[in-house]
């Protein structure tokens, strides 16, 4: 039997939370989510994903039916678990995590903060290995998007290894969620455990 969850007008992160609470209450075989946008489809089914649910969706009537299948493999596991985070790398480097909530970087004249912000991105790679993880979030997330001068930087250090990470509430909040270039949708559950694991949070 499939369990069934409504998650249709549910802010991010509630959905995920709710999968959550679903997954670790009961373990099902089978599930079904619905949910009525598309960062709200996306997290979930990455969420289902890492909980190693095969994950299929399709689109009804204007919503979103997500639904993950478990695997015989995966029925033997352990609960629900954490969003994942990376491990300690062996070699003792730290896993520092840099949250962008702006366009700009410091209060006063927004076009001197916009030319800090983009440098500042710049010169991230300067942290070599050590950075782990950027989140964008509020108007930050435009940076992922397609148009801006950022997006080429972004993609030099995804190809690094570092997690880039749009809030998915802020891609559909600006209308540009269908506009993302690089990284991944991810929602409030996943920045807030990303701050738990990492070593250390910067926040610009």
């Amino acid at each position: 039997m499939i369990h069934e969850l409504d998650c249709c007008g549910l802010e991010c992160p509630a959905p995920v939370l709710r999968v959550r609470d679903a997954l670790e209450k009961e373990t099902p075989a089978s599930i079904a989510v619905l949910v009525d946008n598309e960062a709200a489809r996306q997290n979930v089914s990455r969420f289902l994903e890492h909980q190693n649910y095969q994950v299929n969706s399709e689109l009804q009537g204007g919503e979103f039916r997500v639904v993950g299948r478990r695997s015989e493999e995966a029925k033997a596991t352990d609960t629900a678990s954490p969003l994942p985070v990376a491990k300690a790398s062996e070699s003792g480097m730290k896993k520092v995590m840099v949250l962008v909530t702006s366009v700009h970087m410091g209060h006063g004249d927004d076009g001197l903060g916009d030319m800090l912000m983009f440098n500042f991105l710049k010169t991230l790679k300067e942290m070599g290995p050590d950075l782990w993880r950027v989140a964008f979030v509020n108007s930050g997330v435009s940076f992922t998007a397609e148009g801006s001068e950022a997006v080429p930087i972004l993609q030099e250090l995804a190809e690094a290894g570092v997690q880039i990470m749009a809030c998915g509430a802020c891609l559909v909040y600006f209308h540009i969620l269908d506009k993302m270039q690089v990284g991944t949708v991810t929602n409030m559950l996943e920045i807030v455990t990303g701050m738990q694991f990492a070593d250390s949070v910067v926040t610009v």
